[in-house]
């Protein structure tokens, strides 16, 4: 990696020609200590190093090259600083400011990435090299716009590399296979049968009253293996969710292709919006043109994963030890995702109903209650439902969700899955099998985006999203729509089906 940049620093007064001795000092200090400092021995030759220089009148150029180590726009702001001191004390001339006349970045990619990035006005690619040339000033060098910009694209060069591996999914456990005896598309059959309907969303069903009760049974069964039996306390989090909790949680990253957003009115004045009624009045249309001048950029978005809704409860907060570990779950709405590979049955919806575990503690106390939960989830679908199924560590879902790669050494940081053989979908060992149950650890991810601390030592979370759709699709996938089919545990807690409602 190397950095280029070529600047002009502009002075309160002329500089006198005396000042060059004093200049030069400068300078040969900065390349000998100033920019070398903090750097290890063997990377020297990579920190900044001011390779040109001269005066006219109330400015001075510098060219400034770097590797990694005390980059170029770093190395600026650094001699900025010390020059000011020298100059100031010596000649009563102080410094205004700086322009950047060009700035370069060389990183090195395998592959060529596509980039469309703010500051940044030209990108090329020749021998494994990305060139990048900015555009910035003086702010955008003291906000780190270059190095979030350099983060930016080392990430994109690892998606690249990402997308060819098979290293995001180990196998950690499988249970026996089960005796297939169902092979239809289970929404299909539901539908059929009107245990469902569309709704008049994109991915939206209305559920009957017979696949209700098999959600009511789930609940019931979530709530006495789970919630009660390790103790967590029911909360309800938000369902709308403004930009300043996806900023701290990290989604703001990547979500925009999957939030449903949401924006206010820009007034509730009934006058306001009288050419809105209006016109429905009279075409029997909705106006959209008119009403998208009548609202407010997007303040945030529908819930898109339930657990950054609920740290703004504890932000900035100092937790007692006493109360750790906190163990909370909601249940009170649904979650909405615009699914961007496409929808598909009662698995892959945009609006879906979860119960949302969260946990806060220490490191031992996050990992030790994920591996409780692991064991609760095996009970239920080895011994309730009866599933076949299987665990696999997979890259975190935060981290997917932002568009990050896992890069951790951290193993007890991730995520397990639970992924259910679907029969219709064909063979074991071709197709694809659903992911409907998962456990997360997600370290001090929420506790130090959101600026949550404990009395001693690090706090860290986790947190386990229950889908109900997903549970469904598993277990009529597996198991068919006929009770008497059904594992009998499950089926005695189930009781009788509701008829439904008979259309004629």
């Amino acid at each position: 990696m190397e950095f280029d940049l070529k600047a002009h620093l502009k002075f309160s007064d002329n500089l006198p020609k005396e000042a060059d001795f004093e200049l030069q000092k400068a300078i040969e200090a900065a390349n000998n200590s100033l920019f070398i400092k903090g750097v290890p021995s063997s990377s020297v030759n990579e920190a900044g190093r001011i390779i040109e220089w001269h005066t006219h009148a109330n400015e001075l150029y510098v060219r400034i090259v770097s590797g990694r180590y005390t980059r170029s726009h770093d190395a600026l702001l650094r001699f900025r600083k010390a020059l000011g001191m020298i100059i100031g004390s010596k000649y009563r001339i102080g410094i205004r400011g700086y322009e950047i006349d060009e700035f370069t970045i060389l990183i090195e990619a395998e592959t060529p990435v596509r980039l469309k990035l703010p500051f940044v006005k030209e990108v090329s690619y020749e021998n494994k090299v990305l060139t990048l040339k900015l555009l910035v000033g003086e702010q955008d060098i003291e906000n780190k716009i270059p190095d979030r910009i350099v983060s930016l694209v080392e990430e994109k060069i690892k998606q690249e590399l990402y997308g060819t591996k098979l290293e995001n999914w180990e196998l950690v456990w499988e249970s026996p296979q089960k005796m297939v005896h169902f092979r239809l598309d289970p929404t299909e059959e539901l539908k059929k049968r009107q245990w469902i309907k569309h709704g008049m969303s994109r991915g939206q069903w209305i559920f009957g009253p017979q696949i209700t009760k098999l959600f009511s049974t789930f609940k019931r069964i979530i709530e006495k293996e789970i919630l009660e039996r390790l103790g967590y306390s029911e909360m309800i989090f938000p369902k709308m969710v403004p930009w300043e909790v996806w900023k701290r949680s990290g989604h703001a990253r990547g979500i925009y292709p999957e939030i449903y957003y949401i924006s206010s009115p820009k007034s509730r004045d009934p006058e306001y919006w009288e050419e809105v009624t209006d016109y429905y009045k009279v075409t029997n249309e909705i106006p959209l043109t008119l009403i998208r001048e009548k609202i407010d950029d997007p303040l945030g978005g529908m819930c898109y994963a339930q657990c950054p809704s609920f740290w703004p409860f504890m932000q900035g907060e100092t937790i007692s030890s006493q109360s750790l570990p906190v163990k909370v779950f909601d249940r009170s709405g649904t979650s909405h995702r615009y699914e961007s590979g496409g929808i598909h049955g009662i698995e892959r919806v945009d609006e879906f109903h979860r119960i949302e575990i969260v946990w806060v503690g220490d490191r031992n106390q996050v990992s030790e209650e994920a591996q409780k939960l692991e064991r609760r989830y095996t009970h239920i679908f080895n011994d309730i439902l009866d599933l076949e199924w299987r665990m696999a560590r997979v890259t975190p879902w935060f981290m997917a969700q932002e568009g990050l790669i896992d890069t951790s050494s951290d193993l007890s940081v991730g995520t397990v899955d639970y992924e259910a053989y679907l029969p219709y979908r064909g063979e074991r060992a071709e197709s694809e099998w659903l992911e409907f149950q998962n456990v997360s650890v997600n370290g001090d991810k929420y506790p130090r985006g959101f600026n949550v601390k404990t009395q001693k030592g690090e706090l860290w979370s986790g947190c386990s999203g229950i889908g109900l759709e997903r549970w469904a699709a598993a277990f009529f996938a597996q198991k068919g729509l006929d009770i008497e089919f059904w594992p009998p545990k499950f089926a005695k807690l189930i009781g009788e089906l509701p008829e439904g409602i008979q259309f004629l």
